[in-house]
């Protein structure tokens, strides 16, 4: 039977530490199914289809032949169960995220016990980021290309400049 997993985020925008995890949970699963969805509590600086594509050409470049990458605007455990995965990836970078994440494991163990959730802790050099700093830094003019890979950085940059900087430089 294929272990499917999926790892589920809004990815705006995917960043190296998300391309760390990308990596490292598609060795745990047959398959991985990078779960691009939209979060109503999040203030996203993209699309969901330009995250979409976004994540897509970051997954390509990653030359993982077991991991694809869709869309969906659904509770995690309906899409889950629609892709038929057992295994739910999720990315820890601190105590705070561990937190949050798990309560959320919580209770989508409540709503199908069949998924298990399997925490990464994040590769120490990443750590820190998070695509809301990534944004903020390149809101106020500051240089993200060590957060993210150069097309996404191009991606921000651009974005960014449509929006108008903030803050004084």
């Amino acid at each position: 039977m294929e272990r499917i997993g999926i790892y589920p985020g809004t990815f705006d925008p995917i960043t190296l530490g998300h391309a760390d995890i990308i990596r490292r949970g598609a060795k745990l699963v047959d398959r991985l199914i990078i779960g691009v969805t939209t979060n109503p509590s999040k203030d996203p600086m993209f699309a969901p289809e330009e995250r979409l594509s976004m994540v897509e050409r970051e997954v390509a470049a990653l030359g993982l032949a077991n991991v694809e990458v869709v869309g969906f605007n659904a509770l995690l455990m309906k899409f889950a169960e629609r892709q038929n995965a057992t295994v739910i990836v999720r990315g820890l970078r601190a105590v705070a995220d561990f937190e949050y994440e798990f309560q959320m494991a919580g209770m989508n163990q409540q709503l199908n016990p069949n998924i298990e959730t399997v925490f990464l802790m994040a590769d120490v050099s990443l750590q820190p980021i998070a695509s809301k700093l990534v944004k903020e830094i390149a809101l106020f003019g500051g240089d993200i290309a060590r957060f993210v890979s150069p097309a996404v950085c191009t991606d921000v940059t651009a974005r960014v400049e449509k929006l108008g900087r903030r803050g004084e430089f």
